[in-house]
C-alpha cells in the first residue's frame, strides 16, 4: 500500500470517528458546545445521515434522509458496529441558523446555507457590505466547525479516548432510537 492510499485511508477513518463521536456529543451535550472565547453554540445532527460498515465488498450502507428527524436506521447501524460516514449538520448562534452537510471520507462540506443576509439597498450602504456579510457568516460556519473538531482531536489523541469510547458504547447501549 503506498503513502497516498494510506493516508486516505486514515484519513476516512478519523473523518468517520469524528463524525460519529458528535453525533453522540451532540445528543449527550442537547446540542450545546462553546467556542474559545466562551460564545456558546448548539449543533445537532439531523434530517440526512449514513453509517457504513464492512470493508472490500462486504460494505454495508444505511442511509436515512427523515425531516421528521427518525434516525432509528442509521442508529441501528452504530450499534451493529457501522460509523457515520456522511451527516448533515445544523448550528445556531443566537438567531442565525448554518447547515451544512459533511462527507467523512475527506471533510468536504457542501451545500452550506448560511443565515440570510438582509438584501435592502439604503444610499450611502457600501456596494459590498452584502458580500462581506456572506464572507463572514461562511467563515463563521468554519469556525463553529473546527471548533467541534478540535475538541475531537484533543480527546482522539490523549489517554481520555479509551475512557470517551466506553461512554460512548454505554450512550449506545442505552439509547432508545
Amino acid at each position: 500500500m503506498d503513502l497516498l492510499m494510506l493516508a486516505e485511508r486514515e484519513n476516512k477513518l478519523l473523518g468517520q470517528d469524528f463524525l460519529t463521536w458528535l453525533w453522540y456529543k451532540s445528543e449527550i451535550n442537547d446540542g450545546m458546545f462553546q467556542l474559545e472565547n466562551g460564545e456558546r453554540f448548539m449543533l445537532y445532527m439531523e434530517q440526512r445521515m449514513s453509517v457504513q460498515g464492512g470493508d472490500g465488498e462486504n460494505i454495508d450502507t444505511a442511509t436515512v434522509n427523515s425531516a421528521s428527524g427518525d434516525m432509528t436506521e442509521v442508529l441501528y447501524g452504530l450499534k451493529t458496529g457501522k460509523k457515520v460516514t456522511r451527516a448533515q449538520l445544523k448550528m445556531e448562534i443566537d438567531e442565525n441558523l448554518w447547515q451544512v452537510q459533511v462527507k467523512a471520507e475527506d471533510f468536504t462540506l457542501s451545500g452550506l446555507k448560511t443565515p440570510k443576509v438582509e438584501m435592502k439597498d439604503e444610499e450611502g450602504d457600501d456596494p459590498d457590505a452584502k458580500f462581506l456579510e456572506k464572507i463572514f457568516l461562511i467563515e463563521k460556519c468554519i469556525t463553529l466547525f473546527d471548533e467541534v473538531f478540535k475538541e475531537f482531536i484533543t480527546i482522539r489523541i490523549s489517554n481520555e479516548w479509551q475512557d470517551e469510547v466506553v461512554k460512548f458504547r454505554h450512550w449506545l447501549k442505552n439509547d432508545e432510537g
